[in-house]
């Protein structure tokens, strides 16, 4: 949503605003799901007894079909191989260790060159996503690609935990679906045509937490989705106030790790199950958790490599996840360096949930610091200050208090003196009145792992105890005692 549709549906009532996200669910819904999408479903979960030499055959013809595809047919990589030619280099691109790893750079400064030549963008849906590193990057997708990628969701997010998209279900995301300078309920929006009760995830404020808690059991939610630092906010306080009404049959997390504490505060406060999930908007790579705690990659997602130096890793070392897309043949992206750390297990012996779906040790990336507001509030994630029609390559927000946060970002072309406004502005959206300083740079520092984080928290021991219990800031969380 454009600036100016958000400052004029932030003025709408709020039966309004209810009525335009159910427009726009109804919309996506005829995107996602269509009547394939149950046969999509029991073809994915009957692919989970695969053995690992089916899978690999799978993975290997599919494959084919991606570099064939992107060789001859999208233009960045044709481009590319074309100038490799010129240069006497005869790799064959049939191989996929002979593809350079490719980073966001270039799908951000041109993505229409990922595009294959045979589709048509203005038939297609254009995705709007800054990533976990700040990054900006638009991405389109096929009707096609999109019903594919949703039936995987609705088999290994949903299914496995005894859930459908029919039921009502509520998620605390990034989008601003009410002002977050209004101080009174309600926060939130009823997305009648996808049965989802979208959440602020920036009016967390302990007074108001009791307003949540009575609209999830208002619209009898039956599962939770979002971001793993804001479920934990409203877990810590709905222990606070001693609720025992909200009873989901499971909390779903994703975009951000789930540390212990966190899953044992959410685990208390809501009585069921928390599943941790892995994925990103460009479908180069997917994980879901099991019954038993395993993180199993899909294989029909992509190929997952993790690298260091552009080198393989041994299993069970960490390095960095390159993964090669293989559900979306309209823009493919191909040894895509997806900005995370990970670490592949030393061997995959199975796991006793009976799936045979390969796992991932861990992800090490997605750790982004929460930020506070002045009234104390937890705000999670910001990347939607980003969004792609601000001309930067990469941003970092850093908060140096309860009254200041500076954000660093290099610009990219077509960046302007309102750029550093448009950043200011959307920060105090979601931040309230603070001082905000917007500094470009040359470069963004990294840390030791190769990464930056986009969020950086460097509030004093004081003010932390000013807006949060300090032991669950610092993962010693006690509630109850």
């Amino acid at each position: 949503m454009n600036e100016t549709l958000l400052r004029i549906y932030h003025h709408l009532p709020a039966a309004a605003r209810s009525l335009a996200a159910s427009m726009r669910g109804a919309y996506l819904r005829a995107w996602r799901y269509g009547p394939e999408t149950e046969r999509l479903v029991e073809e994915a979960l009957a692919r989970e007894s695969w053995s690992p030499e089916k899978w690999k055959t799978w993975q290997e013809e599919r494959l084919a079909q991606v570099l064939h595809r992107g060789a001859m047919r999208v233009p960045y990589y044709r481009q590319q191989w074309a100038e490799r030619r010129r240069k006497g280099d005869r790799a064959s691109w049939e191989y996929l260790e002979n593809w350079p790893v490719l980073g966001k750079e270039p799908v951000r400064r041109n993505p229409r060159a990922f595009i294959a030549d045979d589709c048509e963008p203005r038939k297609m849906l254009r995705v709007q996503t800054s990533g976990t590193t700040g990054t900006p990057l638009q991405l389109w997708h096929s009707r096609r690609t999109l019903r594919a990628w949703y039936a995987l969701f609705e088999a290994r997010w949903r299914r496995w935990y005894g859930i459908s998209r029919h039921d009502r279900w509520a998620i605390l995301g990034g989008q601003l679906v009410t002002p977050v300078r209004q101080q009174r309920p309600p926060f939130w929006v009823w997305n009648s045509a996808l049965r989802q009760l979208y959440l602020s995830s920036y009016h967390l404020a302990p007074d108001l937490v009791a307003d949540y808690l009575d609209a999830l059991v208002r619209y009898r939610v039956v599962y939770l989705l979002g971001y793993t630092s804001a479920l934990f906010a409203l877990a810590y306080e709905t222990l606070r106030l001693g609720r025992g009404d909200v009873r989901p049959r499971v909390v779903i997390t994703n975009a951000e790790p789930v540390y212990d504490y966190q899953r044992e505060v959410i685990v208390r406060a809501f009585q069921c199950p928390v599943r941790e999930t892995y994925g990103m908007a460009e479908m180069a790579a997917a994980a879901g958790e099991c019954e038993r705690g395993s993180l199993h990659l899909w294989p029909e997602a992509g190929i997952v490599e993790v690298l260091e130096g552009g080198e393989p890793v041994a299993r069970g070392q960490s390095g960095e996840l390159v993964c090669t897309g293989l559900v979306n043949l309209d823009m493919p992206l191909i040894r895509y360096r997806v900005g995370d750390r990970g670490t592949l297990p030393a061997e995959d012996t199975g796991c006793p949930c009976g799936r045979l779906l390969p796992t991932i040790q861990s992800v090490e990336g997605r750790l982004d610091d929460v930020l506070y507001t002045r009234d104390g509030r937890r705000v999670g994630r910001l990347d939607p200050v980003f969004k792609a029609d601000v001309p930067i390559q990469e941003a970092q927000i850093i908060q140096e208090s309860l009254e200041r946060v500076r954000v660093l970002y290099v610009p990219a072309a077509g960046c302007g003196e309102d750029t550093a406004q448009i950043i200011r502005q959307r920060l105090k959206d979601r931040l309230g009145e603070m001082e905000i300083e917007v500094q470009p740079v040359a470069s963004i520092p990294r840390g030791a792992n190769g990464k930056f984080r986009a969020v950086v928290c460097r509030l004093s021991g004081e003010e932390l105890r000013r807006v949060a219990k300090l032991q669950a800031v610092e993962r010693e969380v006690e509630v109850g005692r």
